[in-house]
């Protein structure tokens, strides 16, 4: 049965319509009734080829959910993009803020045609064609979804104005007036630092006395000043007291400016303070690199040792882009003792007229602090080379002491009038630091040098004499009035400084580059050291003279802007 099945449907159902129909006119033709049987199969083939054509139909179109999901998107995945869209628009929008959505848009066409393909199947025979076409249609359209360029357009939201809205209009409210109230701090910091000290004129800082101060002083301590050398750190080297750091300075008539780093260095910002002289700038030149040292941070501070041929130490404060710097020249002009690092020698000359190879140096600095004394003092005369040290000249010719520091002093002034431009530079002069080898003058007799002194002098009832030239003294002062274009700040340290007979390094320091060993130290006669002082100590007072001279003058306009 399925076999003629089968032969009937797929092989020639026209045939088999012919064969029923042909069979019905003969019987007509002969005259005879159709028959019962015969009417039966004429019906059951004509029902057989309708069924054999609707199968065909539905089998000839792919609807099968499947299918359909294939061409169209998940809709789990529609959902969650849906979801986080809408949950970044709700967020934008309480921040008050303009929310702009990018939209894709299809074609018209496409998405017509894509409708009608989604349109439900009906059933039943009736309704084959319309079913095929439109499973043509929805074919059409996925394709056509495929492969059209999707046009962008940007939809702007309404803002949100309330609710959190609110809220964050409060918060930028808070940030901005936190943010002024900030501007106004640092706008009132960087005012602070751009003050002027107040120095009355009629003051005279270097008149006064010592007074024992344990709560403002020193003003750093040795521990913290990582560029301290083993000469001038006493109480590393092992000395017992620290009372010399304790004591201050206090003017008669008025109040000597506390050392404040902060500004000093404001006054410094893009500049260069240099140092030029003998070993007595070199320690006052260590104390200043330890009073500015101590408020700038670790990696904003370097100090470079024996540059520019050996000459020069340089420190350096980065974010100030400052430098305070020593340079070695301890008459000034050009001696057999220029060498930085070998200057001992029996026998010191100089070139008194000589000065231009240690001053181009010295050009385009902000602050100059000049000294040359403690050379001066190893040999009653001084011995002037006759020609000049480039030529080989070896012949010399001894003058006082005075008269050549005089005639040196003179040289030093010509080229400072001559080079300096005293609307950038700023020129002190300091006084000479005095030595403490006669004990009998402040009444230690027995005494050894300056070795075991605590106190400085305080019994002023007679004249002191602790052995300063000062006929060198009175030659810097006939001279520096002389300059005509530049003036000279004197920086009279001399004769407060000759009652610190406590303030030296003794026999805690070095001698020859090596420290000095205990037997060394228990020989003060030939080893203690009267010269240099000990670092916290009396050099930070002389550069709280220099301090107060610089930021008590006004500031350049360019500056105040």
């Amino acid at each position: 049965m399925q076999q003629r099945r089968k032969s009937v449907f797929a092989s020639a159902p026209f045939a088999m319509k012919q064969a029923a129909l042909g069979a019905g006119v003969a019987a007509r033709k002969n005259g005879a009734p159709l028959s019962l049987a015969a009417v039966v199969f004429a019906l059951f083939v004509f029902a057989t080829f309708l069924y054999n054509e609707d199968i065909k139909s539905i089998t000839d179109f792919q609807f099968s959910a499947g299918a359909i999901r294939a061409k169209a998107p998940d809709l789990h995945l529609l959902q969650e993009a849906e979801a986080a869209a809408h949950a970044a628009v709700n967020t934008l929008a309480k921040r008050g803020e303009e929310v702009i959505v990018r939209v894709l848009q299809a074609p018209p066409s496409a998405a017509s045609d894509a409708s009608a393909g989604a349109l439900p199947l009906q059933s039943g025979s009736a309704n084959a064609t319309g079913a095929t076409a439109a499973a043509a249609k929805a074919n059409a359209a996925s394709a056509a979804v495929d492969v059209v360029q999707e046009k962008e357009r940007d939809v702007t939201l309404p803002t949100v104005t309330g609710g959190g809205g609110a809220d964050e209009a409060r918060r930028r409210a808070d940030e901005e007036a936190a943010e002024k109230a900030s501007a106004a701090e640092a706008a009132a910091a960087t005012a602070a630092l751009r003050a002027v000290v107040s120095v009355p004129e009629t003051c005279d800082l270097y008149r006064g006395n010592w007074v024992y101060d344990e709560v403002n002083a020193p003003v750093y301590k040795e521990g913290e000043c990582e560029f301290l050398t083993e000469q001038v750190t006493c109480m590393r080297n092992g000395r017992r007291d620290d009372s010399y750091q304790k004591w201050r300075w206090q003017p008669t008539d008025c109040d000597l400016p506390r050392f404040d780093a902060r500004l000093l260095l404001e006054r410094l910002r893009n500049k260069r303070l240099m140092f030029v002289g003998d070993s007595l700038n070199r320690n006052q030149w260590e104390s200043m690199v330890c009073l500015v040292q101590s408020v700038i941070p670790k990696g904003k501070k370097t100090l470079t040792k024996f540059v520019n041929g050996g000459s020069s130490n340089v420190f350096y404060a980065h974010e100030y882009n400052a430098t305070v710097e020593f340079y070695w020249a301890p008459f000034l002009v050009e001696s057999n003792s220029d060498n930085p690092k070998v200057h001992s020698v029996p026998d010191r000359v100089i070139q008194w007229h000589a000065i231009a190879k240690h001053a181009r140096n010295w050009v385009g600095v902000d602050y100059l602090v000049f000294n040359t004394y403690i050379w001066w003092l190893n040999t009653l005369d001084m011995k002037v080379l006759k020609g000049s040290f480039d030529q080989g000249s070896t012949e010399y010719v001894e003058v006082d002491r005075p008269v050549a520091y005089k005639e040196v002093l003179k040289t030093w002034a010509k080229w400072v009038d001559r080079n300096i431009d005293p609307n950038k530079t700023t020129v002190f002069f300091m006084g000479m630091s005095p030595n403490h080898i006669t004990p009998e003058a402040w009444g230690n007799q027995g005494g050894i040098k300056c070795a075991m002194e605590t106190l400085p002098i305080t019994n002023r009832s007679t004249s002191l004499d602790v052995g300063t030239d000062w006929r060198l003294y009175a030659g810097a002062q006939e001279v520096l009035p002389t300059l005509r274009r530049v003036p000279v700040h004197f920086v009279d340290i001399t004769a407060l400084s000759e009652l610190r007979k406590d303030a030296h390094t003794s026999v805690h320091t070095l001698r020859q580059g090596k420290l000095l060993t205990p037997e060394q130290q228990a020989d003060p006669k030939t080893y203690a050291d009267c010269i240099h002082w000990c670092l916290p100590g009396l050099p930070d007072t002389w550069n709280q003279f220099l301090y107060a001279r610089i930021a008590s003058s006004p500031w350049p306009a360019a500056a105040k802007q």
